[in-house]
């Protein structure tokens, strides 16, 4: 991806939050890099981090509204550029600190697990922290780790290995 493309993201996503009546302090969009995502396929990835006077309406309970202004905006951005790639919003640094403490939460409860030897479920999560879960514990020899139920009932149960 081209600086001048770059510059292009962070202009469009000025502009729409804009349009939204949203007085945006910074807008940075992050040279891209690449990462595989759950079928194996790289992709591009572009952070745009934005910082608002006042995140939590575009924020949402637990981070839904966010989802949804990410994938808005990314089809804008895709069609008007004319390619494809992941856009990755954070507002706030919603997600970064969202991601800290699941991975907090995953060991210490991995810790309780191995300790006790009693399987835990965990609350309803959406895919993307589930994912986290996973990834976390994905290289611990004393839990195993698995998705259970459907749609928003959706969750992680963590067992004794």
């Amino acid at each position: 991806m081209t600086p001048e493309q770059l510059n292009k993201i962070k202009a469009t996503a000025g502009e729409f939050f804009e349009k939204m009546t949203i007085p945006t302090v910074f807008i940075n969009a992050n040279s891209p890099a690449t990462e595989t995502d759950e079928h194996g396929q790289i992709r591009e990835v572009v952070n745009l981090d934005v910082k608002l006077e006042e995140p939590q309406i575009l924020i949402g309970q637990q981070g839904q509204t966010l989802f949804e202004i990410q994938r808005l905006l990314k089809n804008i951005l895709n069609k008007q550029l004319q390619s494809v790639f992941y856009l990755n919003l954070d507002i706030n640094d919603y997600k970064k600190k969202k991601v800290e403490y699941l991975k907090d939460f995953a060991k210490e409860t991995a810790d309780q697990i191995a300790m006790t030897g009693q399987e835990k479920t965990l609350p309803p999560m959406s895919s993307y922290e589930r994912r986290i879960i996973h990834a976390e514990l994905s290289q611990r020899t004393d839990v195993i780790t698995e998705s259970q139920g459907d749609g928003f009932d959706r969750h992680v149960v963590i067992k004794p290995k």
